[in-house]
């Protein structure tokens, strides 16, 4: 019996060190291609940063302090940079509202008070802005020739019918 525990230890010890040698070495560095190349990993958000799902919703008041609409989306680029905020204005609940895209430099931030969110303050009033061009957002064109589709083959007989 020790015999047998004895070659099964040693058999075991044998199969063990040849799947450590085996593994790769854990100290090199990863091929470029396997890690986040250059990538940029940010840790937390400063005081002068604002998050895209704070913002949306953020009421937008008027010279006069008066609430003249909100945010209802942002326009980016594709580097990531911010072109404008889109903001809905007029209609009832949503109902009837249009969206105007401002640049982001037509806005001043109202910092957060104890009773009160932040608010983005504009130049404009509520009438210029209800004038002002809607913004439309980009629709990926359908392409069409405007012809049904022609049948290259003839319909199909069912077999008991040949």
């Amino acid at each position: 019996m020790l015999k047998k525990l004895m070659i099964t230890t040693a058999s075991l010890a044998l199969l063990t060190s040849a799947a450590i040698a085996q593994t790769p070495d854990q100290t090199q560095p990863a091929p470029p291609s396997a890690t986040a190349a250059k990538g940029q990993v940010i840790t937390e958000q400063k005081p002068d940063q604002l998050l895209a799902s704070k913002l949306k919703g953020t009421d937008v008041i008027g010279s006069n302090n008066e609430k003249i609409g909100d945010v209802n989306d942002m326009l980016f680029d594709k580097d990531g940079k911010i072109l404008a905020y889109v903001v809905g204005v007029g209609g009832f609940l949503g109902i009837g509202a249009k969206d105007v895209a401002l640049s982001p430099a037509s806005f001043q931030i109202v910092p957060a008070s104890e009773r009160e969110s932040m608010k983005l303050k504009l130049s404009m009033t509520k009438d210029e802005l209800k004038t002002a061009a809607d913004f439309k957002p980009f629709k990926e064109p359908t392409t069409t020739t405007g012809q049904a589709p022609s049948r290259d083959r003839a319909p199909m007989t069912p077999p008991s019918q040949r």
